[in-house]
């Protein structure tokens, strides 16, 4: 084991309060991007080099940062997000920087600046102790918490050279890291009817919102608890007043799946979908948005190390699986992954987020014991 310092609870409590303190909702380019900047000075102090890919898209910039050691060959990768889902101003507001005993709240505190600043850490004790036996990447995003649709291309060709995959997601039900996410497929649906007046020429429209009712009773039918597919209409819109036969309406649907198999399946059948009305048109756009990150065995080796290397820190790792989609459903496919080893906490995307301040040290020390240790 490589002999360095451990930070206390204190003094990473003091740098996640610094990140989170600068407010990077996703749509607020500008927050996203004062926060990269931070972590780009921090990276570079301790000798790393940064690249920062120029956002798109109205998004903010992802940065992409490698250790001093190690080369060019193969690397662990360490992903990270740095946006998150409270809009600017909750801080000043809703969801105040406070601690209260154990718990540390803040917006994104616990999903993910927590998790994305333990990472960080463990890298700069080893810098500060020379390396370790591969060389690092850590990549940082913009764009996870609306699906990473600029991001994802980078995240999968960052995974094609990586042995390994951490991703600093927060821990889930009370500690466990994730080693199985459900696909994600998203759709929106729009159907185009016939407008007409519905007092005095009801008889000649043709209901687009009819339409849309008819095929969300469809789709949320579709759902199986027993194969773990579930099917969601999150959103649904039309119309132009109450007295008017609707030409226009859509709606949004979310379709999780364990497996890819499920997943082709699913886009399939919604493929297959056909007006309930012969006279209204009815489209899909959309696809799969994230693969299923299934148990592969790579990941089940990844996760038994960090369960040992827990057990030795002094505290019991248990794993999971979950329907929430991350970054880590389009590494695991590629490369060994483990999930969800950021902060333990509750509350993600709520008013009431929080991390436990007594997670800290020991889920910094799992993160740099795994990357001393993976060779």
């Amino acid at each position: 084991m490589l002999t360095h310092a451990t930070p206390d609870a204190g003094t990473i409590l003091a740098g996640i309060e610094r990140w989170t303190k600068i407010e990077s909702h996703t749509a607020d380019r500008d927050g996203v991007n004062a926060l990269m900047d931070v972590v780009a000075a921090e990276c570079a102090e301790i000798g790393a080099s940064v690249e920062r890919i120029p956002g798109t898209g109205g998004f903010g910039d992802h940065l992409s940062v490698r250790s001093s050691w190690g080369g060019n060959g193969r690397y662990l990768l360490v992903l990270s997000h740095l946006d998150t889902v409270h809009p600017k101003g909750t801080l000043a507001t809703d969801l105040p920087f406070r601690i209260d005993g154990d718990h540390a709240y803040g917006p994104g505190i616990y999903d993910m600046k927590g998790g994305a600043y333990i990472g960080l850490t463990a890298f700069r004790s080893l810098a500060e102790a020379g390396g370790c036996p591969l060389p690092v990447r850590i990549l940082y995003t913009a764009d996870e918490e609306v699906g990473s649709p600029t991001s994802q291309a980078l995240v999968e060709s960052a995974a094609k050279d990586a042995a390994y995959v951490l991703v600093t997601e927060p821990a889930r039900d009370g500690g466990k890291v994730v080693t199985a996410r459900k696909g994600v497929a998203r759709f929106v649906m729009r159907a185009r009817g016939r407008p007409a007046h519905s007092g005095s020429r009801h008889h000649e429209g043709r209901s687009a919102i009819r339409e849309i009712a008819h095929q969300i009773l469809a789709l949320e039918a579709m759902t199986d608890y027993e194969r773990g597919v579930t099917v969601n209409i999150g959103t649904v819109q039309g119309g132009t007043g109450s007295n008017v036969i609707p030409e226009h309406a859509e709606a949004h649907v979310d379709i999780r799946v364990p497996t890819a198999e499920d997943g082709e399946a699913m886009v399939a059948a919604v493929h297959a979908l056909t007006a309930h009305d012969p006279d209204v048109t009815l489209t899909f756009e959309g696809g799969m948005n994230r693969p299923p990150f299934e148990r592969l065995p790579g990941t089940a080796t990844l996760f038994d190390k960090a369960k040992a290397l827990a057990a030795e820190i002094g505290f019991t790792l248990e794993e999971t699986h979950t329907g929430g989609g991350s970054d880590g459903n389009f590494t695991a496919p590629i490369a060994p992954t483990l999930d969800a080893l950021g902060v333990d906490g509750e509350g993600a995307h709520t008013l009431h987020e929080h991390l436990f301040v007594s997670s800290l040290v020991p889920r910094m020390l799992l993160l740099r014991r795994l990357m001393e240790t993976l060779s």
